[in-house]
C-alpha cells in the first residue's frame, strides 16, 4: 500500500462512472472485461477502467493512488483533475459496479433467462452458480468494501446504499410476482444472495443451488 493512499470523504455527484452499453450474456460477464471494453482513450475513462479492476479484485486499502496513476498511465495532476481523493475514485467505481453486476450482469440476466417474475427471481441464483464457477469470481464489492471500511465510512455508508438498490430491485419482481409482504421478502431473499456469495467464496460451488432451493421456500411463504 503506497503512501498517497488517502480516504478524505467526498459524496460529491460523479459523472467518470457512466455506464457501458447492456451486455446480455448467457453467463456472467467478465466484469473487468464489460469494464474494459478497450483501452480508453479518455483520461477519466482509462483510470476509472484501471480502478474497476484494481478495486473489485483487491479491495480498496491495498491499491495506492501511485499504482493506480502508474497503471493508467496519466500523470499525477491529470488524476487528481479527474478525481480529487481515492474516496471520489472509490464512489466511482462503485457506481460503475452497480451498472456493471447489479443491473446488467445480475437482473438483467435474471430477467432474460425466465418470462415470469416468481422464474426470474429463481434465475438470480441460476446466474449466480454460473458466476462462482468463473475463474474471475471476486465476491460482492458493496459487501467487500463495507466490511474494510465500515459502515460509519463514507464508502462504507455508498456500500450500503447500493445494496439496498440490489434489495429494491428484488422487491420490484417479488411485486411483480404478486407476492405479499414484498419488502419483507426482499430483505430474506436479499439474505440467501449475500450468504451464498460468502459460502462461494469459501469454496462451496454447490451455494447457489443451495440458496435457490431455500429461495423456492421463501416464495412459497409469501404467496397470497
Amino acid at each position: 500500500m503506497d503512501s498517497n493512499a488517502d480516504f478524505s470523504p467526498s459524496a460529491a455527484a460523479l459523472t467518470a462512472g457512466a455506464a457501458v452499453a447492456p451486455a446480455h450474456l448467457t453467463e456472467p460477464a467478465n466484469l473487468t472485461d464489460l469494464a474494459n471494453p478497450a483501452e480508453p482513450a479518455n483520461p477519466a475513462e482509462r483510470i476509472l477502467s484501471v480502478a474497476y479492476e484494481l478495486f473489485s479484485r483487491r479491495g480498496i486499502r491495498d491499491v495506492g493512488v501511485n499504482e493506480l496513476i502508474e497503471r493508467s498511465g496519466v500523470a499525477k495532476a491529470t488524476f487528481y483533475r479527474h478525481f480529487p481523493s481515492k474516496d471520489s475514485l472509490v464512489l466511482a467505481f462503485l457506481e460503475r459496479r452497480d451498472q456493471l453486476w447489479t443491473v446488467e450482469a445480475i437482473v438483467a440476466e435474471a430477467r432474460r433467462r425466465a418470462s415470469v417474475p416468481v422464474d426470474q427471481l429463481m434465475a438470480i441464483f441460476d446466474v449466480f452458480g454460473d458466476w462462482f464457477r468463473r475463474d474471475d469470481f471476486e465476491a460482492c464489492s458493496f459487501v467487500n468494501i463495507l466490511l474494510e471500511m465500515g459502515p460509519a465510512h463514507p464508502l462504507g455508508q455508498a456500500s450500503i446504499d447500493y445494496l439496498a438498490k440490489i434489495r429494491g430491485h428484488v422487491q420490484a419482481l417479488a411485486e411483480e410476482a404478486g407476492l405479499v409482504r414484498a419488502e419483507e421478502f426482499a430483505w430474506s431473499c436479499h439474505i440467501l444472495m449475500k450468504g451464498s456469495i460468502i459460502s462461494a467464496t469459501e469454496g462451496d460451488l454447490q451455494a447457489a443451488r443451495r440458496a435457490k432451493e431455500m429461495a423456492g421456500w421463501l416464495i412459497e411463504h409469501h404467496r397470497a
